[in-house]
């Protein structure tokens, strides 16, 4: 149903939007220098999760309407962005807190489910995916053959692998900085005050960023 050549075509798009720095990948490391390897790890699962969810609503029409709908997109994107700026202003009130957690000793690790939900919702918020799905894929769809909708749900898993590959090497590579924080203190702190401060600034670029028609 879907050729090889179709897959390799959307497989080098979909690595360079994905690889450009965007939402998923600054939130990813702004969890793995806030709360670490794990934390990061299980948010770049729910985001990558949540991407598909979007390339799901794209293959069944839902998509379409939020990328063509001024209304609809702004809703998503705002409310996006709002979550993630809420997720900083708390990042920046604990950053304190983050001492003994980048320690390991003193708190349990992050509750890994919450935050595979938080990455899951940056995933359906995130602007570049309803690009990516709504106005990429369907050039790579091949309409004579049938089966559209199949057809891009078989695609879409491209971009998932991609994102998943990406986005856990950011983590890793951010968490691995991070334990040189664990080290002071005030380091720590900074860690808490940098990863709330990325998240504000992405809440931020994500509510100007898209469509302004």
């Amino acid at each position: 149903m879907v050729s090889s050549e179709q897959l390799a075509a959307f497989a080098v798009a979909s690595f360079i939007v994905i690889v450009i720095p965007g939402p998923s990948v600054l939130f990813v490391v702004g969890r793995a220098l806030a709360h670490g390897r794990r934390t990061a790890l299980a948010s770049v699962a729910g985001n990558a999760v949540g991407m598909y969810v979007v390339a799901v609503c794209v293959a069944l029409g839902i998509g379409l309407i939020v990328e063509r709908s001024v209304l609809v997109f702004a809703i998503v994107k705002y409310a996006g962005a709002a979550y993630l700026v809420w997720l900083g202003i708390q990042a920046l009130r604990h950053r304190r807190k983050l001492t003994p957690e980048i320690g390991g000793i003193g708190h349990a690790p992050r509750n890994l489910v919450r935050s595979a939900s938080e990455g899951f919702a940056v995933g359906v918020a995130n602007p570049k995916a309803y690009i990516m799905f709504a106005a990429i894929l369907p050039q790579f769809v091949d309409r004579p053959s049938g089966h559209i909708p199949s057809q891009m749900l078989v695609l879409s898993v491209v971009p998932f692998l991609i994102a998943l590959v990406s986005d856990s090497g950011w983590a890793v590579t951010a968490s691995a900085v991070r334990s040189w924080f664990a080290r002071s203190p005030r380091r720590a702190e900074l860690v808490g005050g940098v990863g709330g401060l990325s998240m504000i600034g992405l809440g931020l670029s994500t509510a100007m960023t898209g469509r302004k028609d």
